[in-house]
């Protein structure tokens, strides 16, 4: 086949990324005796011995790339740093806690050829995640359904394979706030999906907080839809009218029946549940506001720090 690009964005993984790069290279060399691949490991503000791990190994196999980041971007921002130096006509993305096989990368090579896919995603028979991963996936599946048109009975992971034009147009978007789902399904539908085994994490915990989680809903929900605002209008419109009815029935109480006592409760349950209503408007108009703002500023998806093993390299800074 043609040239591979392998890319694993590397974040405190340093009980198991040397396991991931010698199980890939097994896994390849199966099937790719003439070696036409690559593995891009970007460090992406690892605070363990990760970095020094993946620079020994790439010095020891020039088949092994790194690119350094120089802080914490998050997975999205590592990826897009990886594309931006892949040279394959195919690149596979998976991550860096062996719960994903590489020994599966064969299975999404297969499927992608075969049935002339654009995109393969890689979907578990067994998700051996943890209750709240799986619940942070099912909202953004949802969230995906709604906004970003995902096609029906597709689900997206954080392992597949994907054709180099797909690559090619995600790397024209050049704002901060990459969502990697929504640029896929903006560039094609062609998209399958392959059953794979599911592991349990060998070491360490998922790096998925609450706070990215919703990070990550968020870039979802600004970055690929206004229907978030739609979605606003309608409900503002739709209690203004409840409000007016309601507004209406209390006149009309008063003037049939004067010794009437009117409720404190149910004025304050008005003020407070309109109120709210209101508030999360405005938050999410302030939300696709401040993300102008700083799309505008140019704020920068990544930084490269220093990179090893890539054509004309080069130790200064780097960033997009």
């Amino acid at each position: 086949m043609k040239k591979l690009s392998i890319i694993i964005p590397v974040y405190n993984s340093e009980k198991t990324i040397k396991e991931v790069v010698n199980r890939i290279q097994c896994a390849v060399e199966t099937f790719m005796a003439d070696k036409n691949y690559e593995i891009i490991l970007v460090n992406d503000g690892s605070r363990d011995s990760s970095l020094k791990i993946i620079k020994e190994i790439c010095i020891e196999n020039k088949l092994v790339k790194v690119l350094n980041l120089s802080k914490n971007f998050g997975q999205a921002h590592a990826l897009m740093a990886g594309f931006g130096h892949a040279q394959g006509d195919y690149i596979v993305c998976m991550d860096d806690d062996l719960q994903t096989p590489p020994e599966e990368i064969g299975k999404l090579i297969k499927e992608i050829k075969e049935n002339n896919y654009d995109v393969v995603y890689a979907t578990y028979s067994n998700n051996k995640n943890s209750i709240f991963r799986n619940f942070g996936t099912s909202i953004n599946r949802l969230m995906q359904s709604m906004l970003i048109n995902r096609p029906k009975n597709v689900f997206s992971s954080s392992y597949f394979i994907a054709k180099r034009f797909v690559i090619n147009e995600i790397l024209k978007y050049d704002n901060p706030y990459p969502y990697l789902p929504g640029l896929v399904f903006s560039v094609t539908n062609n998209v399958g999906n392959i059953f794979i085994e599911h592991n349990i994490r060998k070491s360490g915990k998922s790096n998925y907080t609450f706070k990215k989680l919703i990070s990550l809903w968020l870039n979802g929900f600004t970055s690929f839809s206004i229907k978030p605002l739609r979605i606003s209008t309608i409900l503002g419109f739709v209690f203004s009218l409840i409000g007016f009815i309601f507004m209406l029935v209390i006149i009309i109480n008063r003037l049939t029946m004067p010794s009437t006592r009117l409720g404190w409760t149910s004025m304050m349950v008005a003020i407070i549940f309109f109120g709210g209503i209101q508030l999360l408007s405005i938050g999410m108009l302030g939300e696709y506001i401040g993300r102008i703002f700083i799309c505008i500023n140019k704020m920068p998806q990544y930084v490269v720090r220093e990179s090893l093993n890539f054509e004309g390299d080069k130790n200064s800074i780097d960033e997009k």
